[in-house]
């Protein structure tokens, strides 16, 4: 199909347990109520929840000649996206991910990148590249073969086209990590790093100083997002603090990724940079009731019913 949003970037199967109350000490074993094996990883995540509001989206990225692999591509398929871009590859295993939820706590994770190693700027269908409004790399700096001048090329031919383009990154560890992004953020209208991938990248504590830092790197716009503390945009002109919306708190797995489909789709709905951020808090507060992903994420209707009826606090400075 057409597509309007291109999502690239990392693929993974998710075993997640819901809360539990302490992490296990060695040998001992904690039994959550459930568990379940889900759809993870930014570009999975993102196109889903995409999907879920109506949105025509096509994942690029590779997995597995494995049980994993498959899972991912009929989870994506089932939910409406359009997975011909995914790549079966020889030789390496489908990434997953081990989620610990713990009562009060952040999530801890465990996990394996696999073939999202292998994934290059070859495996995008070029008809999509061209024709997406949006094109979202999610994932970034766990996605070593896509950090090239060629993939530079790509969003800098997409943006002449008259495509936005959006960043997202995860992993972020070792040095040189900062030069690996800044090879990518003068083709970036819109980098979306939480504060704490911020701080890492920066070593600034300050998000406004975060913020200014990559844009003086290049990209248009900056997005950072801090969980219960809402989220700041700086951009051309606009600076932004954004609160949150009321939820119930279950898990924050997915929840980055379900406030980047929400800005996204306030990019293609023509929203201005505030309405982007209700559209992304949004979507990341339906994401946390739950400890998937994407089992909670809001569609269309809901989304604009739950802004109808909630306001979010958003002020200029």
């Amino acid at each position: 199909m057409n597509i309007d949003c291109l999502c690239t970037g990392i693929l993974f199967a998710d075993h997640a347990c819901s809360p539990i109350d302490h992490v296990p000490e060695e040998g001992e074993l904690v039994a959550p109520e459930h568990m379940q094996l889900g759809l993870g990883g930014c570009a999975s995540n993102t196109a889903l929840d995409l999907a879920r509001l109506g949105i025509k989206v096509g994942v690029s990225g590779c997995v597995g000649k494995d049980t994993y692999g498959q899972f991912i591509i009929d989870e994506l398929a089932q939910g409406g996206v359009d997975t011909s871009g995914i790549h079966r590859t020889s030789g390496i295993h489908t990434a997953s991910t081990m989620i610990i939820n713990v009562k009060g706590q952040d999530r801890r994770f465990i996990a394996s990148a696999g073939a999202n190693t292998r994934f290059t700027v070859d495996h995008i269908p070029p008809a999509w590249a061209e024709q997406a409004k949006v094109i979202y790399i999610g994932g970034y700096l766990m996605l070593d073969a896509l950090e090239t001048d060629e993939m530079v090329a790509l969003l800098c031919q997409a943006r002449a086209a008259g495509a936005a383009t959006v960043l997202d990154v995860v992993g972020i560890s070792g040095e040189g990590c900062f030069d690996r992004v800044a090879l990518m953020l003068p083709q970036v209208d819109v980098f979306m790093p939480n504060d704490d991938e911020a701080a890492a990248l920066t070593g600034l504590g300050d998000p406004i100083a975060q913020a200014e830092r990559f844009r003086q790197a290049g990209a248009r716009t900056v997005v950072i997002t801090q969980g219960d503390r809402g989220s700041l945009l700086i951009g051309d002109r606009v600076r932004l603090r954004a609160g949150v919306y009321p939820t119930r708190f279950v898990g924050g797995t997915g929840s980055g990724d379900a406030f980047d489909a929400g800005y996204i789709m306030g990019l293609l709905s023509g929203a201005d940079p505030a309405g982007c951020l209700r559209w992304g808090s949004a979507l990341g507060a339906s994401c946390v009731r739950a400890i998937g992903a994407t089992e909670s994420v809001f569609n269309h209707e809901q989304a604009e019913a739950f802004m109808q009826e909630h306001t979010l606090q958003i002020e200029s400075f």
